[in-house]
């Protein structure tokens, strides 16, 4: 009697493979997805009472936090499996903070703000030693 069980791929290896491929999918949709809808995680109405000064201290933070994702994100990368702990951990905030940005630009310009001219450092007086003795 021969085993035709041998000759059939398991079940479980097909619902596994299945599962694989929905999760790739998945995943390749949401990391096209993401520099499209970094608004929809942001509060529009979140700038529209700030006055410029208040609106350059919000620019630089986001800006600073920004960057500061990025360089986790990178980070997380380097190592095994990093790709898929960067998304886990840090993409929707990222996400969160271009939103807040684009937001933050947009009330900036609607303000007709200016960026602040570098703030000259107080003169220092020359220091004049005293004359030799004689």
């Amino acid at each position: 009697m021969t085993d035709r069980t041998r000759h059939r791929p398991s079940l479980s290896f097909a619902a596994a493979a299945a599962v694989l491929l929905v999760a790739a999918l998945g995943l390749g949709g949401c990391a096209g997805m993401s520099d499209g809808m970094s608004t929809a995680f942001a509060d529009p109405a979140k700038y529209e009472l700030y006055d410029c000064k208040q609106l350059d201290t919000a620019r630089k933070e986001l800006a600073a936090r920004q960057a500061d994702l990025q360089r986790l994100m990178a980070k997380a990368e380097t190592g095994a499996a990093g790709t898929v702990v960067a998304e886990l951990a840090y993409r929707n905030e990222y996400i969160a903070v271009r939103g807040q940005t684009k937001f933050a630009e947009e009330a900036w310009e609607r303000n007709r703000c200016q960026n602040a001219p570098p703030v000259a450092a107080a003169p220092v007086p020359p220091v004049i030693a005293p004359a030799p003795k004689r």
